[in-house]
């Protein structure tokens, strides 16, 4: 079980360290040391079975030390002797169409007069016309509609089973709720793609476990915790009114909610529910630095957003607010009292100057200096008072144009990823209703940022798609 349990840390922080690759202006990298212990394709004896035996496994270090993704993945590959060649042609591609546009596989290039006077096609206009065709979203929905309903109907009883085992645990536990929040990672296609390339690389590490982010894993994961139910309800008294996260984490979240790793194991989840009582009493103390921190800063409130950093755990959110309290403290800087009182912010580690969102918060660097701090918030205060406003009337036309797409197209389920602002998706509503969409009856779509068939059905569609 130890070369499970090292493999499984490493993917942990191996997700952590190409998700922060992804984050826009996110800039401190420090190399990260990992070690995964990968099966020898051929292993010394015949006799040995299939299992996390020594003889059959190899340990494979290595450094990560790149800031762009597929000089990342290329290292992670190399170091594991995998094959490079599926990403490498790809990036090969993308290098010939750029490319492409000046070098041509001919060994004439003639003058323009020449197919005006001859009435030939110019292969170099015809190459560049090519090039400029994007996906629309019915010539997409045209070729992936039979598809994504064959998907849907399979997996239509799974999913009254999820909702069932759902309803049952949060009944029995008296929970507040029950979300399944797997991490999808999704890249440009158009760019590049490495979803097959780290397939192939959990897969090896994992020779006796598949990774699958579907319906039928989330259920699985539920009957794990109606087990764990049934052979340990003592640990489990701690719950009533919580709501309960499957993630790729084990803790506590900074919105208070309980998360279990689904990578880990019954042991694991145990202490979690035994550790709770801790929780609950970090959970107030966190409470109270937030209070403290609007007391100094003129009654402003501070918030945590969920979608913005869902794997933020209590314990380093706690950290944070206790950093940036002490310097508050020592600053001393003089706001008035309740003067800033309607307004929010978000404290951030990875950020070096503060700014302020569209929605109305104020995004703070802990390490932001007093001075500027109080410069910025004062000169924004009015700015992001009409920021708050705007995004309260958004919210309730983001809910109005849902229901409405979602009647109108006979649509068993509309939703959007939660990087999608409310921006966006009312742009993307406002221009379906637009459309005529009958491949759309009965289907599950998703909002995102790309175009995609989830293994269970769902349409995925990015939110600015092509008419």
């Amino acid at each position: 079980m130890l070369f499970l349990e090292v493999n499984e840390n490493s993917l942990k922080r191996l997700n952590g360290y190409l998700e922060n690759l992804q984050k826009p202006g996110f800039r401190s990298f420090k190399p990260t040391r990992l070690t995964f212990y990968v099966r020898e394709s051929e292993p010394n004896s015949s006799n040995v079975p299939e299992s996390f035996s020594a003889s059959g496994f190899r340990a494979v270090s290595f450094t990560l030390r790149t800031r762009d993704l597929l000089s990342t993945v290329l290292d992670i590959l190399n170091s594991c002797s995998l094959s490079t060649e599926h990403v490498q042609s790809l990036n090969v591609n993308s290098q010939s169409r750029k490319e492409a546009k000046t070098v041509l596989n001919r060994p004439i290039k003639w003058d323009k007069t020449y197919y005006s006077f001859t009435g030939f096609k110019d292969p170099e206009e015809e190459l560049e016309q090519a090039q400029r065709v994007e996906t629309t979203l019915i010539s997409w929905l045209d070729d992936n509609e039979a598809g994504a309903v064959k998907k849907l109907k399979k997996s239509l009883p799974l999913r009254k089973e999820l909702e069932r085992l759902k309803f049952e645990l949060s009944h029995h536990l008296q929970l507040s709720d029950i979300r399944l929040l797997f991490l999808q990672v999704a890249y440009d296609m158009n760019s590049f793609s490495v979803g097959s390339s780290l397939l192939l690389l959990s897969k090896k590490c994992y020779s006796m476990w598949q990774r699958s982010w579907g319906i039928a894993h989330r259920c699985s994961q539920l009957h794990s915790l109606g087990r764990l139910v049934q052979q340990r309800p003592e640990v489990l008294k701690n719950v009533k009114g919580r709501t309960l996260i499957f993630t790729d984490r084990s803790g506590m979240s900074a919105a208070g909610h309980i998360m279990l790793g689904t990578m880990d194991v019954h042991h694991h989840w145990t202490k979690i529910f035994e550790r709770l009582p801790n929780y609950y009493k970090l959970q107030k103390r966190m409470l109270f630095l937030e209070d403290r921190i609007s007391q100094l800063l003129g009654g402003i409130q501070v918030i945590y957003i969920e979608e913005l950093q869902p794997l933020l755990t209590l314990e380093e959110y706690y950290d944070t607010l206790d950093c940036f309290y002490s310097k508050l403290l020592d600053s001393r800087l003089p706001f008035h009292p309740r003067s800033l009182r309607g307004l929010q912010m978000i404290l951030e580690s990875d950020r070096y100057a503060p700014s302020l969102h569209e929605l109305g918060h104020f995004t703070i660097p802990t390490a932001c200096d007093p001075a500027t701090l109080q410069w910025f918030i004062i000169a924004k205060a009015q700015e992001a008072r009409q920021n708050l406003k705007r995004k309260e009337e958004m919210m309730i036309t983001e809910k109005e144009l849902i229901n409405t797409s979602t009647e109108k197209f006979s649509l068993d389920r509309l939703y959007k990823e939660p990087s999608v602002s409310s921006v966006q998706m009312i742009d993307c509503c406002k221009r379906l209703l637009e459309e005529s969409l009958p491949y759309l009856q009965g289907m599950h779509l998703c909002i995102s940022h790309f175009y995609s068939v989830l293994q269970d059905g769902d349409l995925c569609i990015p939110w600015n798609w092509k008419s």
